[in-house]
């Protein structure tokens, strides 16, 4: 499965994510956002179970803002889950 998802609040405005049948990430793509970042944390990412992500980046905060392209990701791949349940 593929999804993208629009992130808010962040520098990066777009995220993608591929999820196998397992839920296990396959791959992410940031647009946008500080580019060796987000490279490495969709290279880390990569491997994984979905859940597993969620639960180590939800509430990563970037400078105040509340949100950060690592919880846009958690954010993403609950989304993705959320809809491979339907």
């Amino acid at each position: 499965m593929t999804h993208t998802y629009r992130t808010k609040g962040t520098c990066s405005r777009q995220i993608t994510v591929e999820l196998d049948e397992d839920n296990t990430i396959q791959k992410v793509e940031f647009l946008g956002g500080c580019n060796g970042n987000t490279q490495g944390v969709a290279r880390l990412c990569v491997g994984h179970k979905a859940q597993e992500i969620i639960d180590l980046l939800s509430g990563v905060n970037c400078n105040g803002r509340g949100t950060s392209c690592p919880d846009q990701l958690s954010k993403a791949l609950k989304e993705a889950l959320e809809l491979q349940k339907k």
